[in-house]
């Protein structure tokens, strides 16, 4: 699909630094729109230009204020971030809090910032499909780095480490005791921890307990990841934070992983967007009602799954 005269503007306003302009790419890319392939497939060359941190944790751990902290600590350099706040959305209605906007006000006003909410639309990973296209139309538009905050952490949250360069990953002194249930998932995404609150009970404990987990890895990794206490009400200890991603940011450049890891990226996007394009095939070569027949026949048992499948695609092939 070709992009109209209108799209080729919002295009070029967004080049040029209309944040109006990025908003409404982002709101095609949220309503999935039928020129967003066109629009990414213009922007490619310059959707890798900036670094992505993600920031995940249990609800409560102070993910919302690291981001902000960190917000202002890049602002002093005068670096440019960009902020997707991913949000549960309610599985009955759709809708989503949105609140992180709210709790990010300091920088609302700020030109070098640029805040935007999304739902995860009920996607099981906590991160939506348009988190992606959101990504790249940040880095096109020339943002030095986006952080990228997820909804809580479980097996089910754990695709934060499919699109960030580096996971932040925040715990509280509460979280001591499920520190041995987390290791299977939690524990292999982290490039960096960060025990927040640690003016609370417990926080030398827990630090303590993940520093002796990080130490029983494989010897052969070469990447220790840090763990690191914080107090981000207060503002207390974001600068090593922020110092320990540019450590990872530099390992991973020296090391290639970087680059490998941007390689997956793509790879990745590549098999979503086949899986999208056939399962666009499937809606318009079958009717609805022909596709139902068939679903019913596997449900009632008439036919297995396999056979369900290939009829499916002996009607499109």
């Amino acid at each position: 699909m070709s992009l109209s005269q209108h799209e080729n503007e919002l295009i070029d306003r967004m080049l040029a630094g209309d944040r109006v302009a990025l908003a409404r790419l982002i709101t095609l890319a949220e309503s999935r729109h039928s020129s967003l392939p066109a629009v990414l497939k213009r922007l490619d060359q310059l959707s890798e230009r900036c670094y992505i941190i993600g920031i995940t944790g249990p609800p409560g751990a102070g993910k919302s204020t690291i981001t902000n902290k960190l917000i202002a600590h890049y602002r002093s350099l005068g670096k440019t971030v960009g902020v997707l706040a991913v949000d549960p959305s309610s599985p009955f209605s759709g809708g989503a809090i949105l609140g992180d906007r709210i709790r990010m006000h300091d920088h609302s006003m700020d030109d070098g910032v640029f805040i935007r909410s999304i739902s995860t639309r009920g996607t099981h990973g906590g991160i939506s499909r348009a988190s992606r296209e959101i990504i790249k139309l940040f880095s096109a538009f020339g943002l030095d780095y986006v952080i990228v905050e997820t909804v809580g952490v479980g097996q089910s949250e754990l695709d934060v480490i499919r699109i960030a360069d580096t996971v932040l990953v925040v715990l509280v002194p509460e979280a001591g005791d499920g520190v041995q249930t987390m290791k299977a998932g939690l524990m292999e995404i982290a490039d960096i921890f960060v025990v927040n609150k640690c003016d609370r009970e417990g926080a030398n404990l827990i630090t303590a307990e993940i520093k002796q987990i990080v130490s029983l890895k494989s010897p052969g990794k070469e990447w220790k990841q840090p763990v690191l206490m914080t107090s981000a009400a207060r503002g207390e200890g974001i600068d090593k934070v922020a110092d320990e991603i540019e450590n990872h940011r530099e390992f991973q450049e020296k090391t290639g992983r970087l680059r490998l890891k941007r390689e997956v990226r793509r790879e990745e996007e590549f098999s979503e967007i086949v899986k999208e394009a056939v399962e666009a095939a499937v809606s318009e070569k079958l009717s609805r009602k022909e596709v139902k027949k068939i679903y019913e026949k596997v449900k009632s048992g008439e036919l297995d799954p396999y056979e369900g499948a290939e009829l499916v695609l002996s009607k499109i092939i």
